[in-house]
This record gives structure tokens, C-alpha cells and sequence, in this order.
């Protein structure tokens, strides 16, 4: 049953965004051509569809960072490549004003990402960040930036412990809608990863909403409305038949207060124990990313904002009575502009981002996820959040139909650069694309 079907958002409108939020760009007429071919990825360091079972690791031959230029790729004689520094109030500026106008747009133009500095800074700034890893292209002369395409340093982890290694997540790969034809994108691609090569990193994650050349993993998207009504003046909810406005508004109703005893936010000093807990708790899945207690800091606290009304990351733990930590959950807010609605000019969206419990596989473990993701909803909801988004990535299946997600029209498809594995289990079934109910998937790594 699509959104649509179910009574929540028009395919047309907020899958679309999604579809686009995952790939970046939408394809061109022709860029759709060449990819139907994969005439690009086929020069890459990744498993094609065809190939027959070969063993787990990289794909390309063992190379030295010496082996590497140390030039970048030639560009048309109209462009330029610049590093974008996030520590520069312009230089933010430039990428944000790129990416608004450039990266995600709905079908009629109603809808786009209201991305913030407060964001990029936590988006691009983890600990072992690098600045040349920001790249842009821009027109000579004019300075303009037309094409961007960013790096961060992550561990991945593989097969539950089996296999570890330094790794970047490729994102906010954008070019300028008038120059999509130049295949800028291809090289900016090639750009960024022989700039990660000479780091000594042979390997990236990144995800699309398109099937490329080969999907390590696929989710499908849920959505959980929370501002019902609002959502449907903006046209995204649907009234079912059958239902009256007022049903609908009850049946998203949420509690005024968290029900969570020792529910509270996250702070500084909790860095330790929750870092013990999400290392532990993510044992269990396939894919992950190793976090440091720096890196724990940077992404679930939102220390670089300086302005609560750019809230980025939402962070909350459980602590019991003699001071430990039980649980933590976290999400993240990047609203939409709503363009010509004379009533309402910003929809609130957040996205589940990392969370774990240490009543993983005992008894009581789905009914406080349930109970985790129910509070996160209410402070959500405090927070101006319209509709609260997952994938079926995690234990997500668990608690999706009591927390009343329903399932969307969009696929976030996950790939591997230059490592070959099995396929691993995104919570869906790979023909039907159904969500697979209370089971959890081998996706425990989470996408911005």
C-alpha cells in the first residue's frame, strides 16, 4: 500500500524529495541514457550485477598513496576546482546557496531542503575532518559554484566484527541544474576519490536512490505524521475514505509529556557510558560504523550551534536510579521551505538517527523500543517536527506499526566503493520490496 493509499503523502511530492535527497541530483534526459548503460560506473572499483560469487574485500589491486597524482583532474577551460572551507561564513554560504537552489526540488517546485550552517558544520566537521575533502567547481571569472561534493573519515565495520577498516561517506554531491550536461558530476567524483587516496583511504559508502552497479543493502522509507492537520493543508496528507479530519488528527495524537521513567536529554558527561552502550548494541547488525567517544560527542550532541532555534541533533537518554544509562536515542531536523502556500512556509522533518538499549534480544526489548521511539515522537512534536522519518534500517521494523509509521514509495539503496561483500538485509524483502515485520535488518549504519 503506498503512502498515498494509506492516507499520509503523495508519492509525487515527498517520495520524490526523498528519492532525490538520497541520489542528490536528478538525472538529466541524457544522464538517464548513459546511466541505463552505467557507461560511468562501469570504469569504477565496484561489483556489477553479472559477476559471479567472489570472495569479501577490495576490488582494486593493492595501491600506495605515492601511486596517486597530485594534481587534480583537468576541468573545461570555464572551470575551476576551489576547496571549500565550512569554517568560512562565506565559503557556507556559497555551498548552502548551491544546494538550496541546486540539489532537491520537488516535481512542481513547491518543496526544498532548508539546509542551515548550523547543519553543513555538523554534516562535514567530525573529528578527522579534512578541508580538501570539501570540494567544489566554479566558473572562472565570475566565481560562481556549480558543483560540490564532500568527504567525511568514518570505520566501517563488516559481518558483526569480521572485518574493519577506515572508510569515507561520500555526500551533497550537487551540480547547478543549467550544467548538468558537462559531466561534472563523473569528475567530481574521480576528484574526491583521488583526494581520499591520498589519505591512504581505498574505500567509500554512499547511498542513492537510483540502482547503480551494485547494492550492498536497500531500505525502504516510513513516515510517521505528527502535525496531521498541517500536513494536509500543504497537500502531502490525504483525507481516506471513510475517515473524517477529526479521526485522523486523533489517531496522530500523541502524549503531551514523555512516559520513559529517567527520560532526559543527553549531556557531555553521558559521552562515556553511551559509547559502551551503541558498541555493544551494534554487535548485532551487518554493516556499521565504529564510533570513537569523540565522534559519539560530535554527532549526538549538538555542540556547534549556537542558536536553538538551528537545533540539528536531538539526543536522549534513559538513566535508572543509580546513575546508568540504559538506553539513548537520537534524531536529526532539516526542514523543507514550503514555496507559494500562503499559510505555511516551513514543514518540520526529522530523521531517526542512532539509538540502542541493553534489553537487545531479552525480554521486553520490542516494548521499549516502542517506548524509546513514542517519547522521541513527543519531543519531536515539541519541537515544530510536522512528520518523523525512518528506514527500515536497525531494528526499525520492530516498533514501526505500533509507533504508526506507514510505509513510503522510496528506497535508499546502499553501496560499497571498492569493497566487495554478500548482500546484507535492509528490513525489506529484496523481490516484493514488503517490509519485513518484527525482524531486524543487517543495516546498522545511518546515511545523512
Amino acid at each position: 500500500m503506498s503512502g498515498k493509499e494509506n492516507g499520509l503523502f503523495d508519492p509525487k511530492l515527498i517520495e520524490e524529495l526523498l528519492r532525490k535527497l538520497a541520489m542528490g541530483d536528478p538525472l538529466s534526459e541524457k544522464q538517464q541514457k548513459e546511466m541505463k548503460d552505467y557507461k560511468f560506473w562501469k570504469t569504477q572499483p565496484v561489483p556489477l550485477f553479472d559477476e559471479k560469487s567472489q570472495a569479501d574485500g577490495p576490488i582494486d589491486s593493492v595501491r600506495t598513496p605515492d601511486d596517486i597524482p597530485d594534481t587534480p583532474l583537468k576541468l573545461l577551460s570555464s572551470f575551476e576546482w576551489v576547496t571549500l572551507d565550512v569554517e568560512n561564513e562565506d565559503d557556507l554560504d556559497q555551498i548552502y546557496t548551491l544546494l538550496y537552489e541546486n540539489y532537491v526540488e520537488d516535481v512542481d517546485s513547491t518543496l526544498r531542503f532548508k539546509y542551515s550552517h548550523d547543519f553543513f558544520k555538523w554534516a562535514l566537521k567530525p573529528p578527522g575532518w579534512r578541508k580538501d575533502w570539501h570540494v567544489g567547481v566554479k566558473v572562472k571569472g565570475s566565481g560562481k559554484l556549480v558543483g560540490f561534493i564532500s568527504a567525511v573519515p568514518m570505520t566501517l565495520n563488516l559481518k558483526k566484527g569480521a572485518t574493519e577498516f577506515p572508510c569515507v561517506e561520500i555526500n551533497f554531491l550537487c551540480i547547478h541544474k543549467k550544467l548538468r550536461d558537462k559531466r561534472l558530476a563523473p569528475t567530481l567524483i574521480k576528484e574526491i576519490t583521488r583526494r581520499v587516496n591520498k589519505q591512504n583511504i581505498w574505500q567509500a559508502l554512499y547511498t542513492a536512490g537510483v540502482v547503480l552497479p551494485a547494492p550492498v543493502s536497500v531500505c525502504r522509507y516510513t513516515h510517521r505524521p505528527i502535525n496531521w492537520s498541517k500536513l494536509h493543508d500543504v497537500g502531502f496528507s490525504h483525507l481516506p475514505q471513510g475517515e473524517s479530519k477529526s479521526s485522523m488528527i486523533a489517531k496522530y495524537a500523541l502524549p503531551s509529556e514523555t512516559k520513559t521513567k529517567g527520560w532526559r536529554e543527553m549531556k557531555l558527561e553521558d559521552v562515556d557510558q553511551v559509547h559502551a552502550l551503541i558498541t555493544e548494541y551494534q554487535k548485532r547488525f551487518d554493516i556499521v560504523q565504529v564510533f570513537s567517544k569523540e565522534e559519539i560527542s560530535h554527532w549526538l550532541l549538538d555542540v556547534n550551534s549556537c542558536n536553538p532555534e538551528n537545533k540539528v541533533i536531538c539526543s536522549y537518554v534513559v538513566e535508572n536510579s543509580d546513575g546508568r544509562i540504559t538506553d539513548f536515542i537520537s534524531y536529526y531536523l532539516l526542514p523543507f521551505t514550503i514555496l507559494n502556500d500562503k499559510t505555511h512556509n516551513e514543514l518540520g522533518i526529522a530523521y531517526l538517527f542512532y539509538y540502542a538499549t541493553d534489553l537487545a534480544d531479552k525480554d521486553g526489548y520490542k516494548k521499549r523500543l516502542i517506548s524509546l521511539v513514542n517519547d522521541a515522537l513527543v519531543t519531536a512534536k515539541k519541537l515544530n517536527v510536522d512528520v518523523f522519518n525512518c528506514l527500515t534500517s536497525q531494528d526499525n521494523n520492530l516498533f514501526i506499526d505500533e509507533a504508526k509509521f506507514a510505509p513510503g514509495d522510496g528506497y535508499l539503496n546502499y553501496y560499497l566503493f571498492n569493497y566487495r561483500t554478500k548482500t546484507i538485509s535492509g528490513g525489506i524483502n529484496v523481490e516484493s520490496k514488503e517490509i519485513l515485520k518484527n525482524s531486524t535488518s543487517g543495516v546498522g549504519v545511518v546515511m545523512l
